[in-house]
């Protein structure tokens, strides 16, 4: 315990300094690696020695989309973090997410297919794999690059951080004081009352975001009965994502994807609420 405090200590601040108070390019830096060592963290996790051949073409593809969507939702409007006006207008006219979707999705296959005379060959576990640490999950966490480029992107980036945290805190506290009645095989310590506690943490999470966009701004983006709604929904999205990691750990026999941030386990560990907190939180703004 003493160990995940003072991670969150350290770890928080620095958090909010990176994505709330440094320029975007520091943000775009932060997800990246983020989404490189938890794509490296679930290949490690999930594959066996075959999939370590599609390893470092997976960990480079994860690295480096949240700066091709970055590149892509920016560059038109600001010229990007490469510059260049020149450079944007021809960027402006490719779907660049899209292209290197596809270019890593044939690569995939291709290996496999190359591969596959091989005795250690890839098999299509690898390849669900790779694909989902190589695109649908730094996409989905990516999702907190786009949240920066809107109007006060410096405070909205915040949202599903907020509902995440504070859902995950108030689940935990609320299971370890209440807990009686089991929530799901999948995750045997996770009680009924640990859920209900992270339901009501999401709101107040996203009611503190609201409370310091108000105080520093005086900007009012989500009124009281939407940070109800998003609050709840969000943390409902942010516990189906904590357990769906869970499934895969439960699945291949891990406790943590990894000891990067001691007393939290890995990325995935720490990251596996904000991952599908984030598009919904991107999604329901543009709702609401």
């Amino acid at each position: 315990m003493f160990k995940r405090v003072m991670v969150a200590v350290v770890g928080i601040p620095a958090l909010i300094a990176i994505l709330g108070c440094a320029p975007a390019g520091a943000s775009v830096v932060l997800v990246m690696a983020l989404c490189g060592v938890g794509a490296w963290e679930l290949m490690n996790a999930v594959t066996k020695k075959s999939g370590e051949k599609l390893l470092r073409m997976t960990v480079l593809i994860a690295a480096v989309v949240p700066a091709v969507l970055y590149e892509e939702k920016a560059g038109g409007a600001k010229g990007g973090l490469l510059g260049g006006q020149a450079l944007a207008d021809v960027l402006a006219k490719l779907p660049l997410t899209a292209v290197l979707a596809l270019a890593f999705v044939l690569l995939v296959f291709l290996s496999a297919i190359l591969d596959y005379t091989e005795k250690d060959r890839l098999t299509f576990r690898d390849v669900t794999a790779a694909l989902f640490a190589g695109l649908c999950f730094p996409l989905m966490l990516s999702c907190l690059l786009l949240l920066r480029l809107e109007e006060y992107g410096q405070l909205l980036v915040f949202a599903p951080l907020g509902v995440s945290f504070g859902s995950d805190t108030f689940a935990l506290f609320a299971g370890l004081l209440c807990g009686k009645h089991k929530l799901t095989p999948v995750s045997p310590k996770k009680t009924v009352e640990g859920a209900v506690g992270g339901l009501l943490g999401g709101v107040i999470g996203l009611a503190l975001v609201k409370g310091a966009a108000r105080w520093l701004l005086g900007l009012t983006f989500l009124t009281w009965p939407q940070v109800v709604v998003l609050g709840l929904l969000g943390s409902a999205a942010g516990q189906i994502g904590d357990l769906s990691f869970s499934v895969i750990k439960r699945e291949f026999g891990i406790k943590d994807y990894g000891n990067l941030l001691p007393g939290h386990g890995g990325v995935l560990d720490r990251f596996d609420s904000v991952t599908f907190v984030a598009p919904f939180i991107w999604l329901a703004l543009y709702a609401v």
